[in-house]
């Protein structure tokens, strides 16, 4: 595990070199990750600028579900960029050379890259997150600063499991399976909300099958003391980010099937 973590470490200490040999572009590029990114919660505002409220939601306490959701998939969205790339991959056959090396291909593609300019979104992400926490009128004590951690570190396994099961698909269909995007990037845009606003099948749906709810929301309410009014019980946001761990895992393992049932292009 140490050898494995000092591979990684070198691997994404050359891809950070890379990218910084253009420091101007990259600057610049933050800059629009960070002001495109900026539109959306200005659109938020302006929605509350001029409604006052959302079914019972202030802005500072929507803020808090943006902001958490947004960080965390920020960081993935940096991390994760090998399973982006893989259907090009295997279209030209360069999960070949993949096979040949003595890692895991799940590591190596995870170790592919470190999209720096992704830094633009946290920024904004985490400013809301700020934000939220200096607004909201609720107590926020060490315990609940550690339950957004937790939180968004369960976001960050679940939205990185989605992305490996997009990159799994590519083993049968070669490419990319666009609907995908649905419940990766739109799932930050669903996170941004509470999910009461939502119809009952809209919220079972990131419930339990893309667990949203389990990584976001509940957390979120319990940061913010609020009942749920669908009947779970108010501690269950305390420990529900560790089902985004177990989706990682089981989307991992669907990664393994995937890989003996890859056919090479012969390319």
């Amino acid at each position: 595990m140490r050898d494995a973590a000092r591979l990684y470490v070198r691997y994404i200490s050359a891809s950070m070199r890379s990218q910084m040999q253009y420091r101007a572009s990259f600057v610049f590029q933050t800059i629009g990750q960070f002001l495109i990114c900026g539109i959306d919660f200005v659109a938020i505002w302006a929605l509350f600028a001029r409604f006052g409220g959302l079914k019972g939601w202030s802005l500072p306490e929507v803020a808090l579900f943006y902001g958490m959701v947004h960080t965390a998939f920020a960081v993935t969205d940096a991390a994760s960029r090998g399973f982006d790339h893989f259907p090009h991959m295997v279209k030209h056959g360069e999960f070949d050379r993949m096979l040949l090396r003595p890692r895991s291909t799940a590591f190596q593609l995870a170790a592919y890259t470190l999209e720096l300019r992704r830094v633009g979104r946290f920024g904004q992400g985490f400013a809301v997150l700020v934000y939220a926490l200096c607004a909201v009128e609720v107590e926020i004590t060490a315990a609940k600063l550690a339950l957004i951690l937790f939180a968004m570190a369960g976001s960050f396994c679940m939205f990185y499991g989605l992305l490996v099961l997009q990159a799994t698909a590519a083993f049968w269909t070669t490419e990319s399976l666009e609907l995908m995007n649905t419940v990766t990037y739109g799932g930050t845009e669903t996170g941004s909300y509470p999910l009461s606003i939502y119809h009952d099948w809209f919220r079972k749906f990131f419930t339990f099958v893309v667990p949203l709810a389990c990584v976001n929301y509940y957390p979120a309410l319990a940061v913010l003391d609020r009942a749920e009014p669908g009947g779970f019980v108010a501690t269950f946001g305390w420990y529900s980010p560790a089902v985004g761990l177990a989706f990682l895992l089981v989307s991992l393992r669907v990664w393994k099937l995937g890989v003996r049932h890859y056919r090479s292009t012969g390319s």
